[in-house]
């Protein structure tokens, strides 16, 4: 029994070295691969450490943003509302932030009194918070002008600053008014006899009838005229007599009283061919006709068949249309801005789309106190007559400049006795600067000193601005006071 359990035991012995050998053997294997994995990381790094070159480094993510909408973030990648992946922002992208300086306090003022200093924060007598002075908002900092004040982005918007650019610029200005047509006074005739008389007819029998040089006006008899007719025929036939005569006297003054006696009735608006008509018939023209001096239109009549008239009675007025007048009015503030012989558009109503070019040619030495305004006469060639009287118009009058600097007008802050502006300088600062002032056409002002083109001005908030550059230069100038 025992000899087979020794027998069982050496045939197990085979069996069990092979099961060793299968275990070592990989075991072996696995070991020298790990040693050559080994070696070559090694090999690899010594080689690239040589060669300059080292391992990149992997980008550290900060977080992750929505591609259409950076403001949403995550921690963690994902998609987005819209559906895309969610971009990832890494350390390095990152601006560095720099480090922003603390602003050096002065010392705190009083918001109402800015006298009252102190040199810690606290409140004001009134209630209020105490108003911090920094050094660099102090009149002169960086050598600014006095009354340079810094303000910051944040601060413009929240009071609403806005700028403007002085440039130059065309300016033109045109005034508008409105007028009425009327006569034009230099050119109104009234018809008057030299002699007294009676009215045989009337050739001119309404009002508003036009009539030309020369043109028939009424006949009248007077025995005044018939005399002096008689008095030409004598005259006449006494020079013809005498003009012969062996005395030289005699012949010269029968040509002087021919001559006189002529000349009277030229005197008497009676014509050249009028007197030669009475020369040739040898007897005086019993009713004789007066014409007319000058073409136009019939603005009165006052004189009827049979009525007798004297030098002083006004027969007819005729008015020449020739030309017409627009008497129109300018506001007082206007007045600077017209002058003599200035050009003048002018339009009606009844003509619409056509425009009549004047220039004045009289303005009134005396303003109308009840509508503050002062009258113009604006002299218009009217040839064919379209203007009549009472016709009211439009008026334009047109002011050029010529090329001038100029400025919004809301920049400026008028005194009434110095005008100023705040020029927006880099870096937040405004400076107040004094200007001189032209005119103010179509919302801006010409500048006429103070300013040069490309400057930028505050158009808006400069009240605010203004207030805070006079509390700076107060308190700067307490400042240099108590020094």
């Amino acid at each position: 029994m025992s000899s087979g359990k020794i027998h069982d035991s050496d045939e197990l012995k085979p069996a069990v070295r092979r099961k060793r050998r299968s275990f070592f053997v990989p075991l072996l294997f696995f070991a020298l691969g790990a040693l050559g994995a080994f070696g070559y990381s090694h090999w690899h790094a010594v080689r690239m450490a040589s060669s300059g070159v080292s391992e990149k480094k992997e980008p550290k993510v900060l977080y992750y943003v929505d591609p259409m909408n950076p403001s949403n973030k995550s921690d963690k990648p994902g998609k987005a509302p819209c559906g895309m992946d969610l971009v990832p922002v890494y350390e390095e992208e990152q601006p560095a932030v720099p480090e922003k300086k603390e602003p050096k306090v002065l010392y705190y003022v009083d918001p109402m009194n800015p006298s009252n200093k102190s040199d810690k924060p606290g409140k004001a007598p009134c209630g209020m918070d105490l108003v911090p002075i920094y050094e660099e908002e102090q009149p002169g900092a960086g050598k600014m002008p006095d009354g340079t004040v810094r303000i910051s982005p944040e601060k413009q918007q929240l009071i609403g600053v806005k700028t403007g650019e002085a440039a130059e610029m065309e300016i033109s200005k045109t005034i508008h008014a409105v007028g009425v047509a009327t006569h034009d006074e230099t050119k109104v005739y009234h018809i008057h006899t030299k002699f007294a008389g009676w009215v045989d007819k009337v050739y001119v029998n309404f009002v508003g009838k036009i009539v030309k040089k020369g043109q028939p006006l009424l006949s009248i008899y007077s025995p005044e005229l018939v005399a002096t007719q008689q008095e030409l025929l004598i005259a006449k036939k006494s020079r013809d007599i005498l003009k012969n005569s062996t005395f030289g006297d005699i012949a010269s003054n029968s040509e002087s009283l021919y001559r006189a006696t002529r000349e009277r009735l030229k005197y008497w608006d009676i014509s050249e061919a009028q007197i030669n008509q009475i020369e040739r018939q040898g007897a005086p023209i019993k009713s004789l006709t007066l014409y007319s001096a000058l073409d136009g239109f019939v603005m009165a009549r006052n004189v009827f068949p049979g009525q007798q008239v004297a030098p002083e009675a006004d027969l007819f007025i005729i008015a020449d249309h020739s030309t017409m007048w627009v008497q129109a009015e300018v506001y007082e503030y206007e007045i600077p801005m017209v002058g003599f012989g200035q050009e003048a558009s002018v339009t009606f109503p009844s003509f619409p789309g056509e425009i009549f070019r004047g220039r004045v040619s009289y303005s009134s030495p005396e303003m109308d106190p009840k509508t503050r305004t002062l009258k113009l006469r604006i002299e218009l060639d009217n040839a064919g007559h379209k203007i009549v009287p009472d016709m009211y118009a439009n008026v334009e009058l047109k002011l050029d400049y010529g090329k001038k600097l100029s400025i919004p007008q809301e920049a400026v802050l008028d005194s009434g006795v110095n005008q100023m502006v705040f020029l927006a300088k880099e870096g937040g600062y405004f400076e107040p600067r004094k200007i001189t002032a032209g005119p103010r056409v179509d919302g801006r002002v010409i500048v006429l000193a103070g300013l040069k083109a490309g400057d930028r001005v505050v158009t808006s908030a400069n009240f605010l601005i203004d207030s805070e550059s006079q509390l700076k230069s107060a308190t700067g100038g307490m400042g240099d006071g108590a020094k």
